[in-house]
């Protein structure tokens, strides 16, 4: 072995024999790493500032939302616009742009749930004249994956792939319900098998949702309809109650291949 492979050799003994030098060197790479992970977490809270559905917004709504000066907003607008993630229009606002949409499209292809959810969601629509629509949890947040408007629907839309809160919203409570979510509101979820929301995140909207379950009796998300305070509301919604829980399962039963 020449000196110099010697040398090296002894170096790695060294740093195997000593762990503080391993951790010492981790540390340095974590320091080193940082600053691209922190820069990457910026780009990404850039994106979720239209999490809510809002199309497009101005450089001073989304400095207002994700609490970045409007210049870093512009520094990480280039990186996101050259990867196709966001876009600035003519008269300066910014919307998001297609590579987002591809990547959702992907996203809704890994649960070949499209096929089954979208005739009932039309059918909903057909019969009880409102907009119908169909979540999933992703984490602490739900997403609207599927949905299908009324012709008379309320102002307020939520588009498919927005992300809202879990804390209010008749989907919301089933989604907790059915995935683990513990207390009395829950358990009445789980017992009942629906929940109705009252202008919970739109004042405008009360809103019913059911749970569907799949292959082997799997949780797979809440199905919902929303509509108006002033047409949801009293006896029409104990009307439709029964329907949309005809309609999961029917959803139910095309999922697991009956």
């Amino acid at each position: 072995m020449t000196p110099k492979g010697k040398t090296t050799a002894a170096r790695k003994t060294a740093a195997a024999a000593d762990p503080q030098a391993d951790s010492q060197a981790e540390a340095e790479a974590e320091t080193r790493d940082k600053p691209r992970v922190e820069a990457v977490a910026r780009a990404l809270s850039v994106l979720e500032a239209f999490a809510d559905g809002t199309p497009r917004m101005p450089l001073s709504e989304i400095s207002a939302r994700t609490g970045f000066y409007p210049s870093t907003v512009l520094r990480l607008f280039h990186s996101l616009e050259h990867f196709g993630y966001l876009h600035r229009d003519d008269d300066g606002f910014f919307r998001l742009g297609p590579s987002l949409w591809r990547l959702g499209v992907l996203y809704q292809n890994t649960f070949d749930l499209e096929r089954h959810v979208r005739p009932v969601l039309d059918r909903l629509v057909e019969r009880l004249g409102e907009t119908a629509a169909f979540y999933i949890r992703e984490g602490d947040r739900r997403i609207c994956l599927y949905r299908r408007f009324a012709a008379s629907s309320i102002g307020h839309h939520v588009e498919e792939g927005a992300e809202l809160p879990m804390d209010r919203g008749a989907s919301a409570h089933v989604l907790m319900a059915f995935t683990g979510a513990k207390g009395a509101k829950y358990d009445a979820v789980r017992r009942d098998g629906l929940y109705v929301s009252y202008g919970e995140r739109n004042p405008d909207a009360n809103a019913i949702a059911v749970p569907v379950h799949g292959q082997g009796d799997a949780f797979v998300g809440a199905l919902s309809i929303i509509g108006p305070v002033n047409r949801l509301v009293g006896a029409t919604i104990d009307k439709s109650i029964p329907v949309l829980q005809e309609a999961a399962q029917a959803l139910a039963r095309s999922l697991r291949g009956r």
